[in-house]
C-alpha cells in the first residue's frame, strides 16, 4: 500500500488559494501558490482557529480571513509579532495530483 493518499487533481486548487480536505485521519487546509507549490497545514489559525483555507495565500503564507495573522505555507510558523504555530503535513505533486503523506499525517493526528 503506498504511503501517500491522491486528495485531488492540482487544477482543483486555485493558484493562490487552498481547499479543506477531509481525509480519514483528519481535516487539512492544502494551499496552491502561485508557482504551484503545494502546501498542507491545520485549517485552524493558532489565534483564534480562524479557518486558514478561507485565508488570502500571498508568496508562501496565508493570511487568516478572521484577524490578518500571517502564518508561513513553510513551517506553519505566525509571522511578525504574532506567536503561535499550525502543524504542516507533508504534500507533494505527481504527474497533476496532489498527494498528502499518510504516515507523516498520521503522525501529526496521533501527536
Amino acid at each position: 500500500m503506498s504511503n501517500w493518499i491522491d486528495i485531488a487533481a492540482l487544477g482543483d486548487i486555485p493558484q493562490r488559494g487552498a481547499r479543506m480536505v477531509k481525509t480519514a485521519l483528519g481535516c487539512v487546509a492544502v494551499f496552491r501558490t502561485g508557482d504551484d507549490q503545494v502546501f498542507a497545514l491545520d485549517n485552524a489559525c493558532p489565534h483564534k482557529a480562524g479557518p486558514l483555507a478561507e485565508g488570502i495565500v500571498h508568496g508562501t503564507s496565508v493570511t487568516c480571513p478572521l484577524h490578518n495573522w500571517v502564518i508561513s505555507l513553510e513551517t506553519g510558523q505566525a509571522q511578525g509579532n504574532d506567536e503561535g504555530q499550525v502543524a504542516t503535513y507533508a504534500a507533494r505533486v505527481e504527474e497533476g495530483r496532489v498527494l498528502l503523506d499518510r504516515a507523516f499525517l498520521r503522525a501529526r493526528v496521533a501527536a
